[in-house]
């Protein structure tokens, strides 16, 4: 501590400890205590983890998340108070479509992560079978599959309305967030909605319009993004937090001292030490596991079995005429039983009409978890997939006038059954630790919203131990 100055290091530049940091600076003004000097750590080359944005076609465009949630209020407040509230943009259209049994399909109106709420919007939807669809109601015949404990999001939506729902609605829509498999992923932790009726409802149709009907009303679009990209929200974050942010700083070891901690940065032969008050660290869970081996053990060990996903985006720029028609609504996705390598399709430049003009710009999302295989291809062989499934799908001619090919390797964290245990049992075991806390995607969610309030959070507790 330097005269009455805390010293906190963040480390992790992501959107989750670049928040941390803003906090840490602001608190100041909701009465808190002096704001403490902030050093921001990131071992890569830039800060902003998967929010990154760059051109194509002469257009910005995200290469990661393109939007964030914004009927939750956490990233829209951030990105106000970063000064950025004239960039937000809403979407031109949200209306998505399923691509089942080879066809493009409307995704049904009524539904929550694919779970459907009428019936009536399923059936003209026709993304299920005639089959699939008679199974759906037999929900509300059905003896109550009361849930006790975690399950899996596939052994409950597929007990209540049968493996087609399952497959074609919710699989593709889990994959989109997640690239994660709805027999793995955590019914608590992903659809927490749906979790809560699962504990009390017999009819999982009748609790999904019930759902639907609780969250009804209000006004406003249900995502933003910023007008030069959500991959511009970093840079405005860090400085408005006024922190020291530093990139390509490694950090390797942490060591609790008499009063603080030390960090030990940079390469084996040429180490720097870093002394600290407190520390945040928002990393993801394998190198959160690593640093803190040493003095929490018992976190770490829960860290490390979080699984992660990678995935790869493809970013192609087309001339307007190399679409017979033009792209239908928001995009698509592909539910995994079809076979397909590319597992959704954004239409960016008609989703967001600022990046409209004269070039028809589409993200291809490739990969989910267990599908690395995809990934060790290179990257024009990925620009082939995708080119091959836009000309399949949607007819289009020739080859695109510019493209981009993004890799998210071990990026998504999968919140598998017994995710939210987990999660607390880390907390538990950094809670004796005064002045560490930690945050970032591996906790409580992985949208821009949930992973700013992760260090909102982690920014409380730290001043919290400060003001002490």
């Amino acid at each position: 501590m330097e005269g009455n100055q805390a010293h906190v290091v963040v480390v992790g530049g992501g959107i989750s400890g670049l928040a941390a940091a803003w906090h840490l600076r602001h608190a100041a003004h909701e009465g808190q205590g002096p704001p403490p000097r902030v050093t921001v750590l990131e071992a890569g080359p830039r800060i902003g983890g998967k929010l990154h944005a760059s051109e194509i076609g002469g257009i910005m465009v995200d290469a990661g998340a393109e939007s964030m949630l914004a009927k939750r209020p956490e990233g829209v407040d951030l990105a106000r108070a970063a000064g950025l509230g004239d960039e937000l943009v809403e979407p031109g259209t949200t209306r998505a479509a399923v691509l089942s049994r080879g066809t493009l399909r409307p995704m049904p109106k009524g539904q929550v992560m694919g779970v459907p709420a009428d019936l009536a919007e399923l059936a003209r939807s026709g993304i299920l079978s005639p089959g699939g669809l008679l199974r759906v109601p037999m929900d509300q015949i059905l003896p109550a599959t009361l849930v006790r404990t975690d399950v899996s999001v596939a052994a409950y939506i597929r007990a209540r309305m049968g493996g087609e729902v399952l497959d074609r609605l919710v699989e593709p829509l889990l994959g989109g967030v997640y690239a994660g498999r709805a027999d793995r992923l955590s019914l608590e932790a992903t659809m927490p909605r749906v979790a809560a009726a699962a504990r009390s409802e017999r009819s999982l149709l009748s609790a999904t319009r019930q759902i639907l009907q609780d969250s009804a009303g209000g006004t406003g679009p249900v995502f933003t993004s910023l007008r030069y990209g959500m991959g511009s929200l970093p840079e405005a974050v860090a400085k408005a937090s006024e922190a020291d942010v530093r990139t390509g700083v490694t950090v390797r070891e942490l060591h609790r001292t008499e009063s603080g901690w030390r960090l030990v940065a940079g390469p084996v032969p040429h180490p720097e030490t870093i002394e600290a008050d407190a520390v945040i660290i928002a990393v993801p869970g394998p190198a959160a596991a690593r640093m803190l081996r040493t003095e929490v053990p018992g976190a770490s060990a829960e860290l490390a079995r979080i699984d992660y996903a990678s995935m790869a985006i493809v970013t192609l720029a087309y001339a307007p005429t190399a679409f017979p028609e033009p792209p239908p609504g928001s995009g698509y996705l592909v539910p995994p039983v079809e076979g397909r390598p590319v597992k959704a399709a954004t239409f960016s430049s008609v989703k967001w009409p600022h990046l409209g003009g004269d070039t028809v710009v589409v993200r291809l999302s490739i990969g989910r978890i267990g599908e690395e295989h995809l990934l060790q291809r290179d990257d024009a062989e990925l620009v082939s997939l995708a080119t091959a499934e836009l000309a399949g799908v949607l007819g289009v001619r020739g080859l695109p006038i510019d493209t981009r090919v993004t890799r998210w390797g071990g990026s998504l964290p999968q919140y598998n059954v017994g995710h939210l245990d987990r999660v607390a049992r880390v907390r538990a075991a950094v809670a004796p630790h005064p002045g560490l806390a930690v945050c970032g995607a591996a906790y409580d969610g992985l949208g821009i919203p949930a992973c700013v309030a992760t260090g909102r959070t982690a920014a409380a507790r730290i001043l919290d131990h400060l003001s002490r």
